[in-house]
């Protein structure tokens, strides 16, 4: 990453794409009822869209209720840091569908079964770019 005299760097959409296809951890923030709430997740990248697997529970009825959603990755080391925020759509994927998770690799961390897969369609993205002080 280049920075010329800035601290702070706007991240291209392309870049954006890059970030969230590199990593797979990230953070996402749903609402159930009145509260909002923030959970860590694995994920990946399917096209122009995001799948991540869940079993039933909050994180589920939460996106089924409020599909509205955000996702946040972000990464650092002792130079430099970015983070990229995905404002989206989530869908709880038909079992007609769910092999988009197989066919892209995607498994859950954790030993428990999640059979559930959901989908987040971005309608916004943004990135930024940080060169730390050394």
């Amino acid at each position: 990453m280049s920075y010329d005299d800035d601290t702070v760097r706007v991240l291209s959409r392309e870049e954006c794409w890059e970030m969230l296809r590199e990593a797979e951890f990230g953070r996402l923030a749903y609402r159930l009822g009145d509260e909002v709430h923030l959970v860590p997740i694995n994920y990946g990248v399917d096209g122009d869209t995001l799948l991540f697997r869940t079993a039933e529970g909050d994180k589920l009825l939460g996106v089924v209720m409020h599909p509205e959603v955000v996702f946040e990755i972000d990464d650092h080391d002792e130079r430099s840091a970015h983070s990229v925020v995905v404002r989206g759509t989530a869908r709880h994927l038909e079992e007609r569908e769910e092999h988009r998770a197989d066919d892209i690799g995607l498994r859950p961390w954790l030993g428990t079964l999640k059979y559930d897969v959901v989908e987040i369609r971005p309608t916004t993205l943004s990135g930024r770019a940080f060169r730390l002080e050394t």
